[in-house]
């Protein structure tokens, strides 16, 4: 996506900390050589050449794993970008723990908690390779700090319909349903879809919404949702603590008290091992996420 919107804008540069095979920067180095910026491991530093960039009319898109871009470059994001309010795109790569055998150094689920903090910042976490691309376009369109998160393992295409429309702080219905309201983000949007057809099969009716932009994030919806069927689950590949669910329980005590199940990484570190097993041993899977709605309904 970024080559494509390099070929459309050329005020578009690319940074990364010298891991653009990884996050697939590479594919704009080599269509505009003259437009990438290979930082070096030196993440922090980066950002800060990303802010400088911004100030002289550029679009700068700085990309490197999520535990560096949000975790080693924190300091910078907040100070540089921030509190300026200056116009940087971060692109954050192989987050969660689907990161897999990189393990917990690696395994960033504290990203999204972090970069809420700051003012201003836009966090997205998109749900499939459409969504993705639709994010970068929306980031690029609208002034002021982004976080964009995306995973490394790949997960199935399920916006490919003609009626799909991106909106930056709009969630998207994707199963209607009256007995329970489950909000995912990321990967896990796919995985709670599975997880309510098992559960219909139960005779339980779960709605389900994708929650792709986690600041600012859709009040309305979640309002809406948790009145209707007045139980509630977040569903994320993050930190119980700071993240989606801690978002969505900030919402409701305000505006529609209701219970809430959270179902993400619980306040432990990940561990080495394929993704998709990662994903089973925390109870992040289609079934994980099945076996802890069909208990908290009983």
């Amino acid at each position: 996506m970024l080559k494509k919107l390099g070929e459309l804008h050329d005020d578009v540069v690319v940074l990364d900390a010298d891991l653009a095979a990884a996050t697939k920067t590479g594919i704009f180095k080599k269509a505009f050589p003259e437009r990438h910026i290979d930082c070096g491991i030196a993440e922090s530093n980066m950002i800060g050449v990303a802010a400088g960039l911004s100030t002289v009319g550029l679009v700068p898109f700085a990309s490197s794993f999520a535990m560096f871009a949000a975790g080693r470059a924190f300091e910078q994001v907040r100070n540089s970008v921030g509190y300026p309010h200056l116009n940087v795109k971060i692109g954050a790569t192989h987050a969660g723990i689907s990161v897999g055998e990189d393990g917990a150094t690696h395994q960033c689920n504290e990203d999204i908690a972090l970069m809420r903090t700051i003012p201003g910042m836009t966090i997205i976490n998109p749900s499939d390779a459409v969504e993705a691309e639709a994010a970068v376009m929306a980031a690029y369109e609208t002034p002021g700090p982004f976080y964009m998160r995306f995973g490394r393992l790949a997960v199935p295409v399920i916006n490919d319909r003609p009626d799909y429309r991106f909106e930056i702080g709009k969630g998207i219905v994707l199963k209607e349903g009256t007995d329970v309201s489950i909000i995912a983000t990321g990967l896990e949007v796919n995985e709670s879809l599975q997880a309510a057809e098992m559960l219909a099969k139960d005779g339980i009716n779960a709605e389900v919404i994708n929650i792709h932009t986690i600041k600012p994030i859709d009040a309305e919806l979640i309002v809406k949702t948790a009145k209707k069927t007045g139980k509630v689950v977040t569903v994320e590949e993050h930190s119980v603590i700071g993240g989606l669910g801690s978002a969505v329980c900030d919402v409701l005590c305000e505006n529609a008290p209701a219970p809430v199940l959270k179902i993400g990484v619980n306040d432990v570190y990940g561990e080495s091992g394929p993704a998709v097993q990662l994903l089973a041993k925390y109870g992040l899977d289609a079934e994980g996420i099945y076996k802890k709605v069909k208990a908290y309904m009983q």
